[in-house]
Formats: C-alpha cells, sequence, structure tokens
C-alpha cells in the first residue's frame, strides 16, 4: 500500500494534536444558547460539560450507594446528599458527591440525563485517598457510577480493599 493517493488526507496523530482545554465555568445557561433547552451546565478541563436540564435539577436530592470492604467482606449502605463529602469510616478514603443523572447520556463531550425517569441511573463521584484524588484519573473532574449493573463495571473505582457502588437516586421531597 505504499504512498499516499491524491485523495488520501493525511492527519496528525491525536496524541501529537493540540487540544485548549475549556475554563471551568458554572451556572445558568439562556434557552437560545443550547438549542432551546433551559439547564445548568459545568464545564471541566477535558472540554467535557455536564448538563442537568432543568426538567432533572432539584428533583433529587441525593443517592444510596453500598461501600464493600472486601477484606472483612462486609456490606454497607449510606444515603449521602448531592454535592456533599463523605468520609468511609476507618480509611482515609474521602468521596465527593456530585450530580445525579437519573437517565444518564454522553453525546460527544456533554454527559446530561435524557429524561427524569430511572432508565440508566447514574451520580459523578470523585474519591481521594490521603487527600489526593485517586478517582477519576488526574485531568478529569468526575468518575461516574451506575445503579445498573451492566454499566457498574465500566470505568469504575478500583481499590484494593474498597469497592463502591451506587444503589439508586434519592427523589427530593
Amino acid at each position: 500500500m505504499g504512498s499516499l493517493g491524491a485523495c488520501e488526507k493525511k492527519e496528525t496523530p491525536k496524541s501529537v494534536q493540540q487540544v485548549q482545554p475549556s475554563p471551568i465555568m458554572q451556572g445558568p445557561i439562556s434557552k437560545d444558547t443550547q438549542k432551546g433547552v433551559p439547564h445548568s451546565v459545568s464545564t471541566i478541563k477535558s472540554g467535557i460539560q455536564v448538563i442537568v436540564p432543568d426538567s432533572v435539577k432539584g428533583k433529587w436530592s441525593g443517592v444510596k450507594i453500598v461501600i464493600e470492604d472486601k477484606i472483612a467482606k462486609k456490606t454497607k449502605e449510606y444515603t449521602l446528599n448531592l454535592n456533599s463529602d463523605f468520609k468511609i469510616p476507618d480509611s482515609n478514603l474521602k468521596v465527593t458527591i456530585g450530580e445525579f443523572l437519573p437517565d444518564f447520556k454522553m453525546d460527544g463531550d456533554i454527559i446530561s440525563s435524557a429524561s427524569n425517569q430511572l432508565n440508566n441511573p447514574a451520580v459523578g463521584i470523585r474519591v481521594y485517598e490521603d487527600e489526593k484524588q485517586v478517582f477519576p484519573a488526574l485531568g478529569k473532574q468526575w468518575g461516574w457510577l451506575w445503579a445498573q449493573k451492566v454499566f457498574q463495571a465500566t470505568h469504575s473505582f478500583e481499590h484494593q480493599r474498597y469497592g463502591i457502588t451506587l444503589k439508586e437516586g434519592v427523589r427530593k421531597g
């Protein structure tokens, strides 16, 4: 297959391309800036935006997560508020709970919820060990936990002693 033909396009490998990170911004965006859908948005350094549609925002107060101690072979369920921190008892781990999306969807650089129905529940989290972020990978603001077992292994939090899974969202009111 030798040389490039006249119609073939030579591309710079992605590892060499320069990407301009987006600044962090949070807050409301007007209807006319995002195809008529009112929502709030946060842009993170990687360029990914987490958008909570108005149909979801304010409808959920928290999540129920299950912490597994793999060494003691015990699990315990906790109900945690959204946008809060939680220290796992008898450990040096702290979990930051972000937004809950009842119908998680990702379209390119946008993470959102397709509806307020529990079709694909997920919650954004960060995990710190000894004050150092260990989940998600550095440069990413949120890792995601899913309630559906089929997705629980997808980019899941991995630790030699503890496992964290999402059980369900907690409706407000």
